[in-house]
């Protein structure tokens, strides 16, 4: 097979690439690998860590994400059992972009604040001005 044949294209509704940017993008997703990023963490550590998601989305999204091949969830025989998750290799792999995403976030979130107040400030004035 042709490795061109293999090349993802996002903008393609029928490329499967979508279903992985879709689950890059979830937000829930994104913020569990940079949690894992410093290590392997237990479920209650990491839903404190994550903050304000409740233990079933928690747990779609690390079922999701191991499906995926980017956590593993290790179980240790001991009484009360302990489980730990960790990121893959590919997992690791997603950390340096998903940095930078979080970096440009970061810096730029009072810019887009600001903009997000004009365009609400103009809505208002475009409604108060309009006859009924």
């Amino acid at each position: 097979m042709d490795t061109n044949d293999l090349a993802g294209n996002v903008l393609d509704p029928n490329c499967p690439s979508r279903v992985v940017f879709q689950r890059i993008g979830d937000k829930w997703a994104s913020l569990v690998i940079q949690v894992l990023g410093d290590g392997p963490v237990r479920f209650s550590e990491l839903r404190k860590m994550v903050n304000v998601v409740t233990p079933k989305v928690l747990t779609q999204t690390l079922r999701a994400l191991e499906r995926d091949g980017l956590i593993t969830r290790t179980v240790y025989a001991q009484v009360p059992p302990r489980v730990e998750y960790g990121l893959t290799d590919l997992g690791e792999s997603l950390l340096q972009p998903l940095t930078l995403l979080r970096r440009w976030a970061e810096s730029h979130v009072p810019t887009i604040l600001e903009a997000r107040d004009a365009y609400d400030d103009a809505q208002d004035e475009a409604l108060l001005g309009s006859p009924n």
